[in-house]
């Protein structure tokens, strides 16, 4: 599907994303941080990167997915959308679509970060990546954003990998 452009609320709960890069920063993790959001505008759940402190599978868009199947009816889950620091991963985005939540917003796409790990000399990822849309059928996306959100997250990436070295 066509990728619609940001809204200025979409930029509000993408800065509460940033938010939790940075607490995962912070314990040692890649700065990834998403949020679920209900059809009301509620923030239902958050969840930050935890692959240091639990398992390389503790991404927050596979937390948050997992969370939705447990927690929301069918309805309720195909009415959320998933603001995120960066466009889900092969494996959040199976977990996306079998949860079969709704919208996706991110802040910067898998080729975006293949880039900026190149740029910053960091090892590449174990997977390749691909646009959401690729996995997800008839799904809406919103992302990437530009200016000073997306430096903001590429400039906590650049911090994370500067502190591997």
């Amino acid at each position: 599907m066509k990728k619609n452009p940001l809204t200025e609320t979409d930029r509000l709960r993408l800065q509460t994303c940033l938010e939790l890069a940075k607490e995962a920063i912070e314990n040692g993790d890649k700065p990834f941080g998403s949020i679920l959001v209900g059809s009301d505008g509620e923030i239902l759940r958050k969840a930050r990167n935890r692959v240091n402190e639990l398992t390389a599978l503790a991404h927050p868009e596979y937390e948050l997915a997992l969370w939705a199947a447990e927690n929301l009816s069918l309805e309720e889950r195909r009415k959320t959308t998933i603001y995120t620091t960066g466009e889900h991963c092969p494996m959040c985005s199976a977990a996306h679509g079998w949860a079969e939540l709704g919208t996706i917003v991110y802040l910067s796409s898998g080729k975006q970060l293949s880039e900026w790990l190149r740029e910053f000399q960091a090892p590449s990822s174990p997977i390749e990546f691909y646009p959401v849309e690729q996995i997800i059928k008839n799904i809406e996306v919103r992302g990437p954003a530009s200016g000073e959100l997306l430096e903001e997250i590429k400039n906590l990436h650049k911090k994370y990998y500067e502190k591997q070295v």
